[in-house]
């Protein structure tokens, strides 16, 4: 039975990736990854804030915080809460490539052009086989337009490609206006890769204290669903390749991301609820079901419900929020 997939252009022994988490912060707990037949790991995250910033650029973002990011300001972590700094970042992705046998993945986070390019090229000379870019951008300021935060997403994908040499892959936000326009805008502009989608994090309220909290809710395999659609739909119309992340959780998640055409499906939630020996398990329950159902590779059923692929493309569409609202049955 054969498992391979490709995956920025990278050839992988399956489909199961585990993406940015404290889970790779250890160089042992990333062998164990490995041990437990993961195929490749995204590092956790180098978020912009680690990298050394003017002092005035610094503060300029602190006080623009609200309309920056995600994260509100009175929340905002501070800095010797960060995973790892960037000189510890880059030696810790030189120890994985000197320690590990599956492709190592950088990852950063962050909005400003110039610290992206810098330490893009940086994460390339640790010995990354590739990198993904965490665009985490929400326009929470009222007078800005779609069209400047697109902009700035290909902004920074533009930077930072013709930076390094080493294949990129960009994790979209769910939020676009027109997600399968601008995923195809990022693939005409040279992303090698494109992971649906980012979870935003959203704040909550303590009724107590009355102040704004993170707040960190683990996906479920309902999560999968928006991933999931919108892979469907850009099967087939884009060269980039098309990892799902979000929701999931087990064998029939990875089946389903895999059918409606994903290369790859990232998995974290999963692994920090019950522990990275579940990838030995998904992967096992995997081949125990492409073996019932006369499976013998990844490459015979990738695709195969698409958009394109299925006698009824509208069950993607719009068509389908009708038939979903007429099929509930009220029992009271």
């Amino acid at each position: 039975m054969d498992l391979t997939t490709k995956y920025l252009g990278l050839k992988l022994k399956n489909p199961i990736v585990p993406s940015a988490s404290p889970l790779s912060k250890t160089l042992d707990r990333v062998k164990r990854m490995e041990d437990a037949g993961a195929s490749a790991v995204v590092v956790y995250s180098l978020f912009e804030e680690q990298i050394e910033h003017e002092a005035n650029e610094f503060e300029h973002y602190m006080s623009y915080g609200t309309e920056s990011f995600a994260e509100a300001l009175n929340y905002f972590p501070k800095p010797d809460e960060y995973n790892l700094g960037p000189e510890e970042y880059l030696k810790h992705i030189s120890n994985l490539k000197k320690s590990v046998g599956i492709p190592v993945i950088g990852s950063l986070n962050g909005i400003s052009k110039g610290g992206w390019m810098k330490y893009a090229k940086l994460i390339e000379e640790a010995g990354a086989d590739a990198l993904e870019l965490n665009i985490y951008y929400v326009a929470s300021n009222i007078k800005e337009d779609g069209a400047k935060v697109e902009e700035i997403y290909l902004r920074d994908f533009r930077a930072i490609k013709s930076t390094v040499k080493i294949p990129v892959a960009i994790k979209l936000s769910p939020y676009f206006s027109s997600i399968g326009n601008m995923a195809t805008r990022l693939d005409e502009a040279g992303a090698d890769g494109l992971v649906l989608f980012n979870r935003f994090y959203q704040p909550d309220i303590d009724l107590d204290k009355l102040e704004v909290l993170p707040n960190l809710e683990l996906s479920t395999s309902n999560d999968l669903r928006l991933p999931m659609r919108w892979i469907a739909t850009l099967y087939g119309k884009v060269k980039a390749s098309l990892a799902a992340t979000s929701g999931i959780h087990t064998y029939q998640d990875v089946l389903k991301a895999l059918m409606v055409g994903s290369d790859v499906t990232m998995v974290c939630s999963e692994l920090l609820a019950n522990g990275i020996g579940r990838i030995s398990e998904i992967i096992k329950d995997l081949e125990v079901w492409m073996e019932k159902n006369e499976y013998k590779s990844i490459d015979m059923m990738k695709g195969s419900i698409s958009q394109k692929s299925v006698a009824d493309p509208a069950a993607f569409e719009r068509a389908n929020y009708m038939k979903a609202l007429n099929s509930f049955k009220i029992m009271v």
